[in-house]
Formats: structure tokens, C-alpha cells, sequence
């Protein structure tokens, strides 16, 4: 009988081993937001096209959002509860009720140039003409403004701001004379050096602390699905890892996500994407960047950098060694 009983309870163990074995083998589905077609979203590409996220438990589909605003959007109504974005919009979001969070820092410094038709080689020559940006209250309106302030002339007053859209349709604008004028990131900022327009300002070399594309989610995703965000935040931190470390790899799915064959417009996209002072290997957000786009608004007079974002995921990755284990492999 005795025996009889240990074979049963060896049996029913198995069997609830079996049953964890295949919740375990059923990927969390996730839509995972993301902005622009550019480096600043290399960590999901990797993820997505090495498996780091299937190896983490999830199985993440990726949504492109033409801005940070509209990400924002489909964050806050959980169509994309996690979301590859800028500063700016968590920050408007928070600010008008919302309870948007950063969560991990991504790029934490503005690499963008602001680029002219080939006609305007001067700041002062802008006057009277027009600058493209996605949206309003998005990254590209803040480092417009920023960038004209720096030049010199005066937003809307001296060169009015236009809601074009993506990167490729800003540059569109800029070739059909639409506008004059735009910001853009990597690879197309050094496409459209190519076509003979001018940088006016290396937004990256002033030097500014900037939260630029980061990863997003509500602080009710977290309280709900906290194991999904612990997840999620691992596999961003290997993702990172594997791009800053894996050239050849990194540059393949670069390739293949912005639709490049240029080998020499890869291999430049990727050096500038992996220095660790833009994507760092510990992945906070940047307070001082946060702090940044709250000083331009008069309406986030008293709020803290801290109330927009949740440390304990990158924290306890820190904490634990895990992160600096990677990088001694």
C-alpha cells in the first residue's frame, strides 16, 4: 500500500510538472508599441528577430505608430500596453491625468540633426519658412523648438511648425519644398546628407540630457501584469546586450527592419546607435533627460522627474548582478 501511495504522489508530481511545462511552453501573447522606422528601436527588432522574447515567454507582436503621440495613445487605452517611446508624450500624458511610466531608458540623448533644403544654408535664411514635425507635443515638436532656439530664431514667430508625420514623410516634405526644413534621426538624417541637404544644427552635439525612445507602460498594466513586465524588461536589457555586442547579427536585422542594403549607411547607423553614452548597458531612464522636457513646460512647474518613472525592473536586473554578468561573458 505504502508503496503504492509514493508511486501515486510521483505520478500526480509529474503530472503537475507536466501542466507547468505547458503554461510555460504557451507564449504570452503582447503588442508592443513602437515610433519611427529607425536604430532607436534596435533593442525590439533584436528581441523580436533573435528570439529573446519567445526565450522570455512572450510572443510580442510589434505596432508602428507614426508618432509619439498617437503611441502614447494606444498605450494608455492598453491596445499596446507597452510601448517603445519618447519622453515628451509619457510626460503630456502623465501631466493631463494619465498614469503612463517609463520604465527603461533606451536612448537617453537626442541624435538627430536638423537638416535644410539645399537653398537654405543659414539659420537666418529659414526665416519666413517652415519646419516639419510628427505631432505636436511629440520628441520631433521638442527638438524643433529647441534646436530654432539654439539657432537663434524664434518658434512660430520666425518659422512656423507643420504636423507632417513619420520621418519618411517629413523628408518627403523637405524634397517637394513642402517645408524647409526638418529633424531627423538614423539612418534618415545621414540618407538625406546624401541628397544635398544641409545640417544646420547636430542636435547630439550640444550636448543636451534627453529621454529619447525608451520603453513605456501604465502603472496599471504593472500592478495587473507585473510578471509580463519583469519579462518584458529582461528581455530588453539581453536585447540590448546582444545589439551593443553581436555587430554582424545587429547589422542583418537592421537591414532587414529599415529596409537598407546600403552597407556603408548600415554599418554608420550602427556605430552610432551602440555608444554606450546614447544607449547605456544599465538601462535606467535618464531623471536629468526628464527633467530637461519638463523645464520647457510652463504647465509641469513643480512635478518631479521621478513621478514618471518605475526603477524596480531595471533595479532589480542591476541589483542582482545580471546585467554586469552579461557583459563579462
Amino acid at each position: 500500500m505504502r508503496a503504492r501511495s509514493i508511486r501515486f504522489t510521483i505520478l500526480l508530481s509529474l503530472f503537475y510538472c507536466s501542466l507547468c511545462a505547458d503554461a510555460f511552453a504557451q507564449l504570452t501573447k503582447l503588442n508592443v508599441g513602437y515610433v519611427g522606422v529607425t536604430s532607436d528601436n534596435a533593442a525590439a527588432y533584436i528581441a523580436r528577430d533573435t528570439g529573446i522574447y519567445a526565450r522570455n515567454g512572450l510572443d510580442v507582436q510589434l505596432i508602428y505608430f507614426n508618432s509619439g503621440t498617437t503611441a502614447v495613445t494606444a498605450l494608455i487605452t492598453g491596445e499596446t500596453p507597452i510601448s517603445q517611446t519618447a519622453g515628451p508624450g509619457v510626460i503630456n500624458a502623465t501631466m493631463n491625468g494619465s498614469d503612463t511610466v517609463m520604465i527603461a531608458g533606451g536612448n537617453v540623448t537626442l541624435d538627430y540633426w536638423m537638416l535644410s533644403r539645399p537653398e537654405i544654408k543659414t539659420p537666418e535664411q529659414l526665416k519666413g519658412g517652415a519646419v516639419a514635425i510628427s505631432r505636436f507635443g511629440s520628441a520631433s515638436d521638442f527638438i524643433v523648438r529647441y534646436a530654432l532656439q539654439r539657432l537663434g530664431l524664434t518658434p512660430v514667430k520666425d518659422v512656423a511648425i507643420l504636423q507632417v508625420g513619420s520621418l519618411t514623410e517629413r523628408l518627403a516634405a523637405m524634397e517637394t519644398k513642402r517645408v524647409q526644413a526638418t529633424v531627423l534621426a538614423p539612418p534618415a538624417m545621414y540618407q538625406a546628407q546624401t541628397r544635398g541637404f544641409n545640417i544646420l544644427a547636430d542636435i547630439a552635439a550640444l550636448g543636451l540630457p534627453y529621454q529619447a525612445t525608451g520603453v513605456a507602460t501604465t502603472r496599471r498594466f504593472i500592478r495587473e501584469r507585473t510578471d509580463v513586465v519583469r519579462r518584458y524588461i529582461k528581455a530588453h536589457i539581453e536585447a540590448v546586450h546582444r545589439f551593443k555586442t553581436d555587430r554582424d547579427t545587429s547589422i542583418k536585422v537592421l537591414a532587414k527592419a529599415l529596409a537598407l542594403s546600403d552597407k556603408q549607411l548600415l554599418e554608420r547607423t550602427y556605430d552610432g546607435a551602440i555608444v554606450e553614452h546614447k544607449l547605456p548597458a544599465k538601462q535606467y531612464p535618464t531623471l536629468e533627460g526628464l527633467k530637461t522636457i519638463l523645464a520647457s513646460d510652463p504647465k509641469a512647474k513643480g512635478a518631479k522627474a521621478e513621478d514618471f518613472v518605475d526603477l524596480r525592473f531595471i533595479k532589480e536586473l542591476d541589483d542582482s548582478g545580471y546585467i554586469d554578468k552579461l557583459y563579462k561573458r
